[in-house]
Parts: structure tokens; sequence; C-alpha cells
């Protein structure tokens, strides 16, 4: 464990920490260079493993939205049919934020495009920044949350916990959060924060609407393609991930915006994240088998078994946990340092793995923004102009944070409002 926060701290990539780690502690613990060999093995057990197959595609359906210019021109639909509401483009950041979230899975994407193509006309605009920044940071996380969400396929993957109910119990709980964030800019800009903006005409509510309808409702059908085959149980996550891409890519030439040079960039950084995230999944099986075979994870559970904490105790010991580290470490390193201690303790008091993952991915997106290391924090101040201070940016999100952490709350307590959805999605 020092090890893996030592490498982490002079900054070596995720995967490279614990490959490192996993050769000095199989070499120590596992049987010297027998060990070593057990960890190749690892590596191409893990990678055979075919509920891994959705990672890939999410990405690629995210990035082709991205780069062929659709998820732009659908946030430009959503600013022209929204108009003359207190809080308006704080709104419109919500609603098409969500939207992303719903087509690319990625919460680095969702808060960077909407960062550089909304935040430069709300601050001209005359809006606060704290209200026009922190819709945007706060509305990123939800990507986590929703299909296609490659981290709910992956935290699904090395907990063993069904992706597809994963994928699924996501749903309500990133609608509530974004109607509570809406409610809340409803909120501030009647009590004084809204501006009076200028907004031209553009026409009758048929002509502004004309754009929803050629750019937004297309690629919501990709939406309900992927979730409804779920849901029918008429498709494996994998088989309803290669519907999202296929339908993203027949929209992409419907649209006419898929290029050759669209393509390559797509599929260049589609390979680079995938094959990051394949390198941390290898990493992960190694380090699970260590930390079982040295004792770290069974003596750790017995110390805690022995306080004989009920369900509830449980889960709110692994939230109290991931909410500290969230606020230093990735979500991708909380997962894998996590997981071997919290599943086995999970198991031995019957806690529900779905309501489990729930909580975890939950969690995931608050440590997105929690300061002072919250990866949104630093996405928007890369792409805010440069008068916008990294604390204005972490201020600005304290209220949606404080929104997340009433929603995560709520699903610890009231676990049947997230869960009904997958199991009806078991059932069938």
């Amino acid at each position: 464990m020092g090890l893996v926060i030592g490498l982490m701290v002079i900054g070596l990539p995720v995967a490279i920490v614990f490959l490192g780690v996993n050769v000095v502690g199989a070499y120590l613990f596992l049987g010297g260079t027998n060990g070593l060999g057990q960890v190749v093995r690892n590596g191409v057990q893990s990678l055979q493993n075919y509920s891994l197959a959705p990672i890939p595609m999410f990405i690629l359906m995210g990035e082709l939205m991205l780069h062929s210019g659709m998820a732009g021109a659908a946030i430009h639909a959503v600013e022209k049919l929204i108009r003359r509401v207190p809080g308006r483009m704080p709104i419109v950041s919500v609603v098409a934020g969500t939207l992303f979230a719903a087509l690319s899975g990625s919460s680095m994407a969702n808060t960077a495009m909407l960062g550089s193509s909304l935040l430069p006309q709300m601050l001209k605009s005359g809006y606060a920044p704290r209200l026009a920044i922190g819709p945007m940071v706060a509305v990123g996380g939800i990507a986590i949350l929703i299909p296609p969400s490659a981290l709910a396929v992956l935290l699904g993957s090395l907990a063993k916990i069904s992706i597809s109910a994963l994928l699924v119990a996501g749903i309500i709980p990133a609608l509530i959060m974004a109607v509570l964030f809406i409610t809340y800019i409803l909120i501030r800009a009647l009590a004084g924060d809204d501006v009076t903006e200028t907004i031209e005409d553009d026409g009758s509510f048929f002509q502004r609407a004309l754009p929803f309808l050629r750019d937004v409702l297309p690629l919501f059908v990709i939406f309900v393609a992927v979730v409804g085959s779920l849901l029918a149980g008429i498709a494996t996550p994998t088989e309803s991930a290669a519907i999202g891409v296929a339908a993203t890519v027949i929209a992409g030439l419907a649209y006419g915006r898929l290029s050759l040079s669209v393509i390559g960039k797509t599929m260049m950084e589609t390979a680079k994240i995938s094959a990051m995230i394949l390198f941390i999944i290898v990493g992960s099986i190694t380090y699970s088998q260590i930390l079982a075979f040295s004792g770290a994870a069974s003596g750790l559970l017995k110390v805690i078994t022995a306080f004989e904490l009920s369900e509830l105790q449980v889960i709110l010991l692994v939230l109290v946990v991931l909410l500290l580290l969230g606020c230093f470490i990735d979500q991708v390193s909380m997962m894998m340092i996590t997981l071997p201690f919290f599943l086995p303790l999970a198991n031995s008091v019957g806690v529900d793995l779905i309501w489990l993952g729930l909580v975890y991915l939950l969690s995931l997106e608050v440590a997105l923004i929690t300061p002072p290391f919250g990866l949104l924090l630093f996405v928007m101040k890369g792409v805010a102009p440069k008068d916008i201070s990294f604390g204005t940016i972490t201020l600005a999100t304290l209220p949606f944070l404080g929104i997340q952490m009433a929603v995560l709350m709520l699903i610890v307590v009231w676990p049947e409002i997230a869960l009904w959805l997958p199991r009806l999605l078991l059932a069938n």
C-alpha cells in the first residue's frame, strides 16, 4: 500500500503503478520467479474476459460523438430551444450535459465540451462565475452513472456484479440529480443571481425546435437502443454496446459528419483510453491475489467482522473510506485499492452487490469534484478563461457537491429508489 501511494505521489500513471507493485508483490508473496510467471498468466486470463468487450465500444461511441461534432450540434440545439426562463444558460448546461452523458459516457469530455462551448457565452452574458461554472463541473460526473459508462462496466467486471444491472442502476439517481441541479439554479436565479440576457429573436417555437428535432432526437434513439435492449432482456451488455456503436456510426453517416480524419482520430483516442483501462485490469487481478496470499485482505476482514456490523453500517464504512480517498486519488485507483477488502466484507454480511456497486459509482462521481484533487476541477480550469482561478471553480462547485452528497445519502438510506430498475432487468 505504501509503495502504491509513493509511486502515485511522484506522478506515475495508475497502470504503471499497479503493474510495478505487482512485480514486487508477486516476487515476495507468490513464490519468487514463479510469482512473476503468475503475473503474466493473470494478465492473459484477465483480458480474455468477454464482459470487458463493452468498454472499448462505449468509449468508441463517445469519441465518435465528440470528434464528429454531433455532440456540439446537440448542445447548440438545446441552447436554442430553451428560452426566457430564470437561469437559462446554466439550465441549458445541465440539460445538455445530461444528454451528452447519455451519449458519451465520458465525464472529462462532458465537462470540457460544456466549458469550452458555453462558458465564454455565459460569462459574456453577465452570469456570475459561481452560477456558470458549478453546473458544468457537476453535471460532467453524471456520465459515470448512466450508459454508456465504461467505469460501470469496469466496476462490474472487477467486483463480479451484473454489468447490465449496474449500467441501469444509475439512471434514476442521475435523473434525480439533474432535476435537483435545475431546481437549485432556478432558486438562485429567482433570488437575484440571474441576469437579463439579450436573446436574439430566433423565430417561432417551431423554428427553434427544428434543430432539436434534427440534432437531438435521433441521437436520443441511440440511448434508447442501448438501454432498451438491456431492459427488455434481448441483449447482453456487449451486444447493446455493439448496437450503440452501429447506431452512432449510422447517425454520423446520415449527418455527413464522418470523414477519414474523424474516423482516424476517433480510433486513435479510443485505442489510447481502452489500452490504459485494460492495463489497469491486468494489474488489478494480480493485486487482489497478492492481498489474499499475503493475508492482508483476510486479516482486515477478521478485524472488521469482529465488530458484527450490519448491512447499513458496512455501506456507511465503504462510503466514508471512498469519500476520503476521493479527495486525493483517482476513481480507478479507488476501486483497485478498496474492492479486495470491501467485496469480501460485503459478501460476509449479505449486502446487495448492486446496492454496493451503486454506492461505489455515486462515490466515484462525488470524488470527481471533491477538492483539492477533483479531476473535473482541473478539466474546467484547463478550458476556462485564464482570469478564472482554481479557487473560484472550487467554490462554484460546492453547492452542487452538496446536492450530490444528498442524493448519495438518499440511495444509502433508501436504496429501493434506484434498485427497482435493475431488479426489473434481472427479472427479464
